[in-house]
């Protein structure tokens, strides 16, 4: 069965639609959360011309006046990934040119995220990369949801406001009202995510999955550092790709002695084959967000997609009423 939720804040407080200056767009990769972002703040999606031509080269054009006000453009890169880059890029130059004072691009996921340092030598820092092609595109500031690595704030030089969708999910796994929690990191670059939302869990212990990544996409998982067994473990994460690494981990775990075993991730990339490694048994619930559409095909029995719309339009109110996004959920 499928379930939602979402974070529950308190509405705008005062109506944005009342707010001439303030302009919420769309791309085409996730329009039913702009679409709940926008019921938020109480107004309505900007219309917009959105086509291509026959050789595939998309057009765009900003159907009203935007001359002088705030743009949002909701856009996360997610598959396909270049289109989705794309799109965005044509839809900040054509806020540029058509006069917006300020054009925040909200990334609720960060493609190309994977690649932020280099490892080897001859290989590109792809993060980096996206960064300064959205600043040369005309953008005034980002809004993104928990990046696969913090230190990408770092590689823009425009303001930069970074968002987690831990509140949503902790809210969610209060209510079930878990005994004998572990919060468990699938691998150690996790750890620093996995420990703030062990703390925000009433300060749950913490384990950490020590793993050593043969090839992109592939996980060799060794042991537990930590004692799961008997225990109720989350396992924590910022994406869900190929499903490996959670699922070792989950197998782990089990043979650990963990009496269940939830995952958690903010975006669900869910590509081929993590629908299957995700929906065989090893989990009691798989726990996302809708960052990204999650289409019917890759839905299963054991997941369930919380919402992120009313975090995000409560991020977006109080950037464009100039006050505080760090102290929302402290």
């Amino acid at each position: 069965m499928l379930r939602s939720a979402t974070l529950k804040l308190q509405p705008a407080p005062i109506a944005v639609a009342d707010n001439n200056r303030l302009r919420l767009f769309s791309g085409s990769a996730n329009v039913p959360l702009a679409q709940e972002v926008a019921r938020y703040l109480g107004m309505d999606l900007g219309p917009m011309i959105r086509k291509r031509f026959a050789d595939g080269e998309l057009y765009i054009q900003i159907q009203e006046s935007i001359r002088g006000c705030d743009v949002y453009l909701l856009q996360p890169t997610c598959n396909p990934v270049n289109d989705h880059f794309m799109e965005l890029a044509i839809m900040i130059d054509a806020c540029r040119r058509a006069s917006a004072r300020q054009i925040t691009a909200v990334l609720p996921y960060y493609g190309y995220a994977r690649a932020d340092r280099k490892t080897a030598g001859r290989e590109s820092i792809t993060a980096k990369l996206v960064a300064n092609l959205i600043t040369e595109s005309g953008a005034s500031r980002v809004l993104a949801m928990d990046l696969h690595s913090a230190q990408i704030q770092g590689y823009f030089d425009i303001p930069f406001d970074h968002v987690y969708g831990s509140p949503v999910i902790i809210d969610y796994l209060a209510s079930k009202q878990l005994t004998d929690i572990v919060v468990v990191s699938p691998d150690v670059g996790g750890v620093a995510r996995a420990r703030a939302f062990a703390k925000k869990l009433d300060d749950a212990p913490l384990a950490i999955i020590d793993k050593r990544r043969q090839a992109h996409n592939v996980a060799e998982v060794l042991n537990v550092i930590g004692d799961v067994a008997g225990k109720t473990a989350v396992l924590v994460d910022d994406m869900i790709d190929t499903g490996g690494t959670i699922s070792e981990g989950a197998r782990l775990l089990r043979q650990e002695g963990a009496r269940q075993v939830y995952a958690c991730a903010t975006h669900a990339v869910f590509s081929p084959p993590a629908v299957e490694r995700l929906s065989s048994g090893l989990f009691e619930e798989v726990i996302v967000t809708n960052t990204i559409p999650i289409p019917q095909e890759a839905r299963f029995q054991q997941l369930t997609v919380l919402c992120v719309a009313n975090l995000l339009g409560e991020t977006i109110w109080r950037i464009h009423e100039d006050s505080s996004v760090s102290s929302m959920f402290r």
